[in-house]
């Protein structure tokens, strides 16, 4: 992470970008006081689609059993 100046962002816009396209991030101050930061565009992931992993994991049958006592005590506490 670098900080630099308004003025040196608008000089060097093209070489902060080649910075901020290796994965680093750059803070742009005023009056050596940080007002923006500069960061990689990180893409959407698709959206969810309910159902989409059915037939992919099975509920083990001890899922279904009551829980231990001790387990039970530490959560009524």
């Amino acid at each position: 992470m670098q900080q630099i100046n308004i003025h040196q962002a608008k000089t060097q816009f093209s070489k902060l970008i080649a910075v901020v396209e290796k994965g680093d991030e750059v803070i742009i101050a005023r009056y050596g006081e940080p007002v923006a930061r500069l960061v990689p565009f990180q893409k959407k992931t698709a959206p969810r689609k309910p159902g989409s992993a059915k037939g992919k994991f099975t509920v083990p049958q001890e899922f279904f059993e009551p829980l231990p006592d001790d387990i039970i005590d530490a959560f009524e506490q």
